[in-house]
C-alpha cells in the first residue's frame, strides 16, 4: 500500500523505515506494537519488520504520541520511506481526535491513496498499480500476468482474477512463450487431485524458502557428483582434543569448523567454483564466504555466513560458527549475518542422512552436502597388505550449476575437499 503526501503537522516527527543491514533496500512490516493514539517512549519497540529471512524489532527514536500509521502489516516498504507520524509534544491535534478514536477501535488507521486511474501498458495488456504491487509481492512477472484469464472490462485483469490464479497454484508459472515451433516442449497444464485433509498455511519464511528453491531449480541446471571420504584421523583427533580445546579457548569444537576449513582451502585451489552467473558473464568472487545451512527452532532453514573463511584459523572459525549457530537457534540473526555468501555447505548428517542432493543457494553455483559420519568395515592398505579395519566414513555430494561449472571442475573440487579431510594431520597442535 502506497502512502499519499504526508501532512506537515506542528510538532510531529516523520518516523522512517531505518537501515536494517548492508545492501538491504526494503522491508516488510510484520506487526505494529502501537496503535494510533498510543503513547510511546524513545527506544520503545514500535513495530516488527522482516528483511529476507530475518525478523527485527524496530524501536522508536523519539517520545510522543502515535498520530498516524501509514502502512499495514505485510506491506513492503523501501528503506528511508516514512511509515508513521509521531507527535512529539505528547498531544494529538484536535483535527485528528475523531480519526484516532476510530483507529483505536480498528487497532490501526492508514492514509488511503487517491483513486488511481493510471494503468501500466505491457503489450496488449493493462495492469493497475494494485495488480502490479500484488504481482511484485508474489514474484509474478508481466509475462505470467499476461497469461491469466481476465474478467474485467476491456480485457483488464482484476484483483479477484489474480487472487484466484494464485489460489489455483499459478498454473502458468513456468510455461514457455507461445511459439509455433512443434519441436519446443510445452509444460502440460495438468489438474491433480490434491486430496483432502488438514490445511496448514505456510508461514512467511516457508513461502520464501519455497520460492527460492523453485527459482533455483528453474534457473540452474543442477548436476550432483559424489565421493566418500575416510575421516578416521580427523574424528580421532577431534575426540582427543575437544576437551583441551574448550579449556584453552572457551569454545566447543564441533566438526563444522573443520569442514569449513577444508572447504575454504579447496575453494582457494579452485576459484572458479566461487563464482556467480550474471547473464553471459561469470563473476569470480574476491572473498571466500562460506554459508552454513542451519536449522531454526521452527524447522525452517537459514544460511548464516562465515566471511573470509580462508583467512581464519581454527579457533576463529569455531568462535564465529558457534556464535552464528547460537544466534540462529535464538532467532537473533541480523540481515548482515546471512548476506554475502559465495559457497554453501549443508551438513545433512546432522539429521542422520547418509547423503543428500542439495539445491544450489542462488546466486552461487555450487553447494556441498556432508552426510553422517558412519563407522564401517573397509579394506585398507597396510605394510602387511590389504586388511579390513573399522573406519569413520562420510559421503560428500556436490550439486553444481552446469552453466558455469563443468564435470571436471566439479569432480576435481569435490575430490580436493575429500583429500583435505582424509589427509588431516593427526599430530596437529591446538
Amino acid at each position: 500500500m502506497k502512502k499519499n503526501e504526508i501532512p506537515a503537522y506542528a510538532g510531529s516527527y516523520e518516523f522512517k523505515m531505518p537501515k536494517l543491514g548492508e545492501s538491504i533496500t526494503e522491508a516488510a512490516i510484520i506487526t505494529w506494537f502501537k496503535n494510533v493514539g498510543d503513547n510511546i517512549e524513545e527506544d520503545e519497540m514500535l513495530l516488527e519488520v522482516a528483511t529476507d529471512k530475518v525478523d527485527s524489532e524496530v524501536p522508536s527514536t523519539v517520545s510522543g504520541v502515535v498520530e498516524e500509521i501509514l502502512y499495514l502489516a505485510n506491506d513492503v516498504i523501501k528503506i528511508g520511506d516514512t511509515i508513521a507520524i509521531i507527535k512529539t509534544n505528547g498531544e494529538t491535534s484536535a483535527s485528528k481526535n475523531k480519526k484516532n478514536k476510530k483507529a483505536l477501535k480498528t487497532n490501526i488507521t492508514v492514509q488511503k491513496p487517491k483513486q488511481e486511474k493510471l494503468f501500466v501498458h505491457k503489450g496488449n495488456n493493462f495492469f493497475s498499480p494494485l495488480i502490479i504491487n500484488i504481482a511484485k509481492e508474489q514474484h509474478i512477472s508481466f509475462e505470467e500476468l499476461a497469461r491469466i484469464p481476465v474478467t474485467g472490462k476491456k480485457g483488464r485483469l482484476r484483483k479477484s482474477d489474480l487472487f484466484q490464479y494464485i489460489k489455483d497454484g499459478r498454473p502458468y508459472k513456468f510455461v514457455q512463450s507461445v511459439t509455433h515451433d512443434p519441436t519446443v516442449y510445452r509444460i502440460p497444464q495438468l489438474k491433480f487431485d490434491k486430496g483432502t485433509g488438514k490445511i496448514v498455511e505456510m508461514d512467511r519464511m516457508r513461502k520464501m524458502i519455497a520460492d527460492h528453491m523453485v527459482y533455483s531449480k528453474h534457473t540452474s541446471p543442477h548436476v550432483t557428483a559424489y565421493v566418500e571420504a575416510d575421516l578416521t584421523e580427523m574424528v580421532n583427533w577431534r575426540n582427543a582434543n575437544k576437551i583441551q580445546f574448550r579449556e584453552k579457548y572457551g569454545e566447543k569444537l564441533t566438526f563444522t569448523p573443520l569442514f569449513v576449513e577444508a572447504v575454504a582451502k579447496a575453494v582457494k585451489d579452485f576459484p572458479m567454483i566461487n563464482v556467480s552467473v550474471d547473464g553471459s558473464n561469470i563473476i569470480v568472487k574476491e572473498d571466500i564466504n562460506i554459508g552454513m545451512a542451519t536449522a531454526l527452532p521452527n524447522g525452517n532453514l537459514i544460511v548464516p555466513v562465515v566471511r573470509n573463511a580462508d583467512k581464519k584459523d581454527l579457533n576463529q572459525l569455531a568462535v564465529e560458527i558457534n556464535a552464528l549457530t547460537s544466534k540462529a537457534r535464538e532467532n537473533k540473526l541480523s540481515g548482515d549475518d546471512i548476506k554475502g555468501g559465495t559457497f554453501t555447505i549443508s551438513n545433512v548428517g546432522t539429521f542422520g542422512s547418509l547423503m543428500g542432493t542439495p539445491i544450489i543457494n542462488q546466486p552461487e553455483v555450487a553447494i556441498l552436502a556432508m552426510g553422517i559420519i558412519k563407522k564401517r568395515p573397509e579394506v585398507v592398505e597396510t605394510k602387511r597388505g590389504d586388511e579390513i579395519a573399522i573406519r569413520s566414513m562420510m559421503y560428500l555430494s556436490l550439486s553444481f550449476d552446469h552453466r558455469a561449472v563443468d564435470g571436471f571442475l566439479a569432480g576435481s573440487f569435490l575430490r580436493r575437499v575429500a583429500d583435505y579431510l582424509e589427509q588431516f594431520d593427526s599430530k596437529r597442535k591446538i
